[in-house]
């Protein structure tokens, strides 16, 4: 009978630890800290703008701001049909991120609250609220709607439905990127709600294995559909959801385009270096319901005005303006200037015809690869 091996339990007593066995292949890297990314941007927590950027910052989230408010207005008089996801209160998110892209390599995906992503990329506000309104002259040809709308041009790959999805087909993107050679990265957003679906985490397995080039966003806007995130998510801090992937996390204020800009310029040159991937988390909050059908009975009245008077993007950065010699005259002609934009698109959209029925039979196949 063979002897009992010297690590085996006796009674009474507790097995000596093993000697810990070498995996057959060692992703451990001695100088590899989940936090590193953090750190760097604890040190310099906002970026350093030009008044020029500053200014460009401000005339883009609040153009962002203005279109969505109109939407809201034809969507309430029956001009824009099915869902509409407002993007109110987090526009320094898709502006601080979408500015420090490489708009010649880069791509973005997201999901269905998508217009505020697509202004941020400099898009035609014609074409986009054409695309609302389900018109031919619209960036997908009336057929896309609020929640499909894409942009191959600007490598802007949608608005997705489904929850989550979207982060799959930003590992695609990413995998392209880094098959390709081009240098490029992929930003895939997605919401705190979409964080707890299985794909988002297969796929981070895969971007970390493969160290593809891709920057995961959360816009945390604290509701997801409608439930707040202390009552859906055992885990809260989503900046930590890809640490059993050694994906760094960073935590960042979405209401700060400054911060979220900063935070940009940290993630993406680390991502473009060959490092694989980031998970970002900001933290922001939409003003009105989770699309215009949500009456948003699930917070006070009292919550939102408090966000909207303390923590308010557009705000707090003209209040930098402010600092900077724009007095509020000037900062008024630029919002009245906005607002005449929207108007003219608005207009468009609704002076532009429906497409033709036989449009119904066509993009339903691709007929040629």
């Amino acid at each position: 009978m063979a002897k009992a091996s010297k690590t085996s339990t006796t009674k009474g007593k507790a097995a000596p630890a093993r000697a810990k066995a070498k995996p057959a292949v060692s992703n451990e890297d001695p100088n590899f800290a989940l936090r590193s990314l953090q750190d760097a941007l604890d040190k310099k927590k906002r970026y350093t703008a030009s008044e020029e950027q500053l200014l460009h910052f401000y005339k883009q989230m609040l153009l962002i701001r203005r279109f969505e408010e109109k939407a809201g207005q034809l969507y309430g008089l029956g001009l824009i049909g099915g869902f509409c996801h407002l993007y109110i209160g987090q526009e320094a998110v898709a502006i601080g991120l979408q500015s420090a892209l490489d708009s010649d390599v880069d791509s973005v995906i997201t999901g269905y609250r998508d217009h505020g992503h697509m202004l941020a990329y400099g898009i035609d506000p014609n074409v986009i609220m054409a695309e609302l309104t389900g018109r031919a002259a619209g960036i997908s040809q009336g057929k896309g709607g609020s929640m499909h709308m894409f942009s191959t041009e600007h490598k802007f790959y949608g608005g997705h439905g489904i929850v989550g999805a979207q982060v799959s087909l930003g590992g695609g993107l990413a995998f392209a990127h880094q098959y390709n050679e081009d240098g490029g990265l992929c930003l895939a957003y997605f919401g705190d709600g979409a964080a707890n679906q299985g794909q988002v985490y297969e796929t981070m397995n895969m971007a970390a294995l493969w160290k593809l080039p891709i920057v995961f966003v959360v816009e945390n806007n604290q509701y997801a559909m409608g439930t707040a995130v202390s009552r859906s998510s055992a885990e809260t801090e989503f900046y930590r959801r890809g640490t059993a992937f050694r994906i760094p996390g960073m935590k960042v204020n979405g209401m700060d385009v400054l911060e979220v800009r900063q935070a940009a310029e940290i993630a993406f040159k680390y991502v473009r270096e060959g490092n694989g991937p980031v998970l970002m988390e900001c933290n922001t909050y939409r003003y009105r319901g989770h699309s215009m059908s949500d009456p948003a009975k699930y917070r006070t009245r009292e919550e939102v005005q408090g966000q909207r008077e303390k923590n308010d993007p557009i705000e707090r950065l003209k209040k930098e303006l402010g600092s900077a010699g724009y007095d509020e005259d000037k900062l008024k002609e630029i919002d009245k200037g906005i607002r005449a934009t929207v108007a003219d698109a608005a207009d468009f959209a609704e002076s532009s015809p429906e497409p033709e029925p036989g449009e119904l039979y066509t993009d339903v196949l691709v007929e040629e690869y």
